[in-house]
């Protein structure tokens, strides 16, 4: 198996996402990934772990976000 690669110590990599699209008339399923990275109204950003469930939801909605910065 491949090595995973860890991080410097006490620094987590991090992901800043801001939403740029409306919810509205999209499948519940794009609304719900929305709100499951903290997200739920146009310009608002979060900064997020960066794992790969995070990197998949944002994936699934990547119509919706954009990637800010990655730290």
């Amino acid at each position: 198996m491949a090595e995973k690669k860890s991080p410097a110590k006490g620094k987590a990599t991090t992901v800043t996402v801001e939403q740029t699209g409306s919810p509205v008339r999209r499948p519940g399923a794009q609304r719900q990934t929305l709100v499951g990275l903290g997200l739920n109204k146009m310009h608002r950003r979060r900064t997020l772990e960066d794992t790969p469930a995070v990197r998949g939801m944002i994936a699934k909605v990547a119509h919706l976000v954009r990637v800010v910065e990655e730290a």
